[in-house]
C-alpha cells in the first residue's frame, strides 16, 4: 500500500513539470520578479490544487473527462485568461525591446504585489481543465478496489502536498546565479517566448 502511494506521488510529479501554463508563469514571474513572487505564485497554484484534488478524489472529474457545458466552460475561460496573460508578457517584451530596458535585477513589486501574484497562480491553476483531466486518469486506478477509510485523505494530501513541495523547490532553483544571468541576459526574449507559449497554449485550449 505504501509502494502504491510513493508511485502515485512519482507519477504526479512526472506531470507537474511537463510544458503548463503553471510551470510557464511560474518560472517567469520567480525570474523577473525574484523568490519572494515566485512562492506567492507557487501558494496560488496550490490553492487551486487544493480544488483539483478534492474533485479528483471525490470522482467528480470523471464529469469533466466526458465533456458537455461544463468542460467546455472551462475551456473558454482558461483560453480568455491566458490569451490575457501572454498579451502583457509580449507587449512587456515589446516595450523593452524599444525602450532598452535591462533586466539586471528583479523588479520590485509594490504593496499588492503579493496578493496579485497568488491570485494569477490560483485562477492559471484552477481555470485549466487539463489539470482536472490529467488528475482524474492518475487518481481513478488509485481509487478503485477496497481502500481504507483514510486512503482518499492520503491522496488529496500528496495531491497538494507535493505540489507546494516541488513548485516551492522549482522556485528556489531559479534563483541561482547563472540562471539568474542567463535571464537578465536574455530577458526580452525569454518574455516574449513566453507570452507566445501562452497564446499557442490558448489556441489548444479552444480547439480541444
Amino acid at each position: 500500500m505504501w509502494l502504491e502511494l510513493l508511485v502515485f506521488a512519482g507519477v504526479l510529479a512526472l506531470g507537474q513539470f511537463s510544458p503548463g501554463p503553471d510551470l510557464l508563469l511560474l518560472t517567469r514571474t520567480d525570474l523577473s520578479r525574484g523568490r519572494a513572487a515566485g512562492w506567492w505564485m507557487a501558494f496560488g497554484i496550490s490553492t487551486g490544487l487544493c480544488a483539483h484534488a478534492s474533485v479528483a478524489v471525490g470522482g467528480m472529474a470523471y464529469l469533466i473527462a466526458q465533456g458537455g457545458w461544463l468542460a467546455t466552460g472551462l475551456r473558454w475561460a482558461a483560453a480568455t485568461y491566458l490569451v490575457w496573460l501572454g498579451y502583457q508578457l509580449c507587449m512587456q517584451a515589446f516595450v523593452a525591446f524599444y525602450s532598452g530596458m535591462k533586466y539586471d535585477s528583479p523588479r520590485v513589486d509594490d504593496g499588492n504585489g503579493a496578493m496579485l501574484h497568488w491570485r494569477r497562480g490560483l485562477l492559471c491553476n484552477i481555470l485549466n481543465p487539463k489539470v482536472a483531466l490529467y488528475f482524474a486518469v492518475v487518481v481513478a486506478p488509485f481509487l478503485a478496489g477496497d481502500r481504507p477509510s483514510w486512503w482518499p485523505g492520503a491522496l488529496w494530501l500528496i495531491l497538494v502536498g507535493e505540489g507546494l513541495l516541488l513548485w516551492m523547490a522549482w522556485v528556489w532553483v531559479l534563483q541561482f546565479r547563472p540562471i539568474r544571468a542567463g535571464y537578465e541576459k536574455a530577458g526580452k526574449w525569454i518574455d516574449a517566448a513566453f507570452g507566445l507559449a501562452l497564446l499557442t497554449l490558448a489556441v489548444l485550449l479552444v480547439l480541444g
